[in-house]
């Protein structure tokens, strides 16, 4: 079995004219240049009929020449590399243009080339350079807007297929945040299940508003940055039941968040480390963290807790940070600023995106 792949430049002549440029577009061009070339010739030389009659002649010669060279000449011998053949067939086009154009012309008008000013015989040299020279310069016009024209298309075209590849991966990197956050926290049901703590109703009902907000309400590329400070604390308030009075949260919010939009999902993957990373044996966890809103333009967000490097390996098997880092490339370019820093056995992070 063969597979052809026709890009949208050239399309061979087979396929229906205009494939990237609609007929009615192609119709509309040869029109208007038929219609100024009449006048502009017939203005030059005041004779507006010869202009007229001449032109009926030489554009149905024009037409077939273009799309010969467009669709057949240049993907079949210019884009192969077949140079010295694609020089010899437009030689060999405008020796007959010549020959055609001419007696046209002449069995039409009963003159040749009264443009010129001076008698001029048939097969007059000068008089095939001047002929050759002026076709040449409607193939190289019309097929310079081709090309142009294609090369817009094939531009946004390819603008549409990033788009559409950027808006597929970051679908998959969010299908990826979903799954490894329940993930953690079915751990925690497991690990309150076990002890028959009192606490399971209360967090089901936690996860429940959880799962809701992640399932039904997070469909778009953006989300109200005060449902996910919710989302936040539903997940805060969960590890708070898992264990009890271990943990010590603070949270700073500055500025109007009301009208706020961010990438869903995008911080919890943060506040999740802060737990993964926090605890060692009974001691407690403290996590400070805060919104602040910078010019209506800017969100810098901070976090930071007690820090266990014993936990660090831990990391290898997760797929949190790195994650989050390819989602705020893929959304922001070079715009953020990610900065992670331990000291003293604090982490903290410090992120700044555009908002809105």
């Amino acid at each position: 079995m063969r597979t052809i792949i026709k890009g949208p430049f050239f399309t061979p002549l087979k396929e229906r004219v205009g494939s990237t440029i609609p007929i009615k577009y192609h119709v509309i061009f040869w029109i208007g240049y038929f219609t100024f070339n009449v006048i502009r010739w017939g203005s030059f030389f005041n004779d507006f009929a010869y202009s007229l009659k001449t032109n009926l002649v030489e554009f149905p010669i024009h037409i077939i020449v273009i799309y010969l060279n467009v669709y057949y000449l240049i993907p079949n011998l210019f884009l192969k590399k077949k140079y010295l053949n694609y020089i010899g067939a437009i030689f060999l086009i405008l020796v007959l243009v010549y020959i055609i154009r001419t007696s046209l012309i002449f069995t039409v008008t009963g003159v040749l080339s009264p443009e010129l000013g001076r008698p001029v015989s048939f097969l007059d040299f000068n008089h095939f350079i001047v002929v050759a020279l002026g076709e040449l310069y409607v193939i190289t016009f019309v097929t310079a807007i081709k090309v142009l024209v294609d090369w817009s298309i094939e531009k946004k075209r390819n603008e549409e297929l990033s788009q559409l590849q950027l808006s597929t991966e970051l679908k998959f990197l969010r299908t990826q945040v979903q799954p490894h956050f329940f993930f953690n926290t079915l751990n925690n049901l497991y690990a309150l299940a076990l002890s028959k703590s009192d606490s399971m109703p209360r967090l089901l009902l936690k996860l429940s508003h959880m799962m809701e907000y992640v399932l039904y309400e997070v469909q778009d590329s953006k989300a109200s940055l005060l449902q996910e400070i919710d989302h936040i604390n539903n997940y805060i308030d969960i590890e708070n039941l898992r264990f009890k009075d271990r943990v010590e949260t603070e949270m700073h919010i500055t500025g109007d968040l009301d009208d706020i939009k961010i990438p869903p999902l995008l911080l919890i993957t943060f506040v999740e480390n802060c737990f993964k990373h926090g605890l060692k044996s009974n001691d407690k966890i403290k996590i400070d963290m805060s919104f602040e809103i910078i010019n209506e333009r800017y969100l810098e967000f901070r976090i930071s807790n007690n820090f266990n490097p014993e936990t660090v390996d831990e990391e290898k098997k997760g797929i949190g940070i790195s994650n989050s880092l390819r989602r705020l490339k893929l959304l922001f370019g070079k715009d953020f600023i990610l900065q992670t820093n331990v000291d003293n056995g604090i982490y903290s992070l410090f992120l700044k995106i555009p908002v809105n």
